[in-house]
């Protein structure tokens, strides 16, 4: 196939915006998987912030971290997104040059507990105003789920109404295939 897959596409947005020495944020640190891939964008000289509610994901991602030798790099807060300005100090704000979202429930967790659109819509507003210029969030959308749909829908709605002169807004989604596939928005900061 020679478009890319939602994933992928995710981290070639994340690789265009983040680069040695830069600073990234995971907003769902999940597994770790992406809090690994950015650690590895960032570099020796550049630093990750990674965040999650469940203490299960925190842990995943520390081991992972710590089997591929990034958790120096790599900071992680036991706590909800919506936090993220109030977590990273007022230093570095304006450097930030990418964050990434994967919304919906942790895979192997718990089911019930999902994101939702009021701390991820949160967590966006913030974003865009401690980003460095150009910087890129990327959301990668899980709504295949009941709560999955209600966030797609107030995200979309949300994002619609950015300023374009405050942001480009992307949408990447596979529109022919069935059971809800999961889709990009990305937002770059202008």
């Amino acid at each position: 196939m020679k478009l890319q897959g939602i994933l992928p596409f995710a981290r070639t947005l994340l690789t265009n915006a983040v680069g040695p020495g830069d600073i990234a944020i995971d907003a769902t640190v999940g597994n770790g998987h992406d809090t690994v891939f950015l650690a590895n964008l960032v570099g020796e000289n550049g630093h990750v912030f990674g965040f999650d509610i469940q203490e299960a994901a925190i842990a995943n991602t520390m081991t992972r971290l710590q089997e591929q030798g990034l958790s120096h790099q790599v900071t992680l807060f036991h706590k909800g997104h919506e936090k993220i300005a109030e977590s990273i100090q007022a230093g570095i704000h304006g450097q930030i040059k990418g964050a990434i979202f994967n919304l919906g429930y942790l895979p192997g967790g718990n089911k019930a507990i999902a994101t939702q659109p009021n701390t991820t819509i949160a967590a966006i507003e913030q974003l865009l105003e401690i980003l460095a210029q150009e910087g890129i969030i990327v959301l990668v959308i899980y709504h295949g789920h009941p709560e999955g749909v209600v966030e797609k829908e107030e995200l979309l709605s949300y994002v619609e109404q950015l300023e374009q002169k405050k942001a480009h807004v992307l949408q990447y989604q596979f529109i022919n295939q069935e059971n809800a596939p999961p889709f990009i928005i990305a937002i770059e900061k202008r």
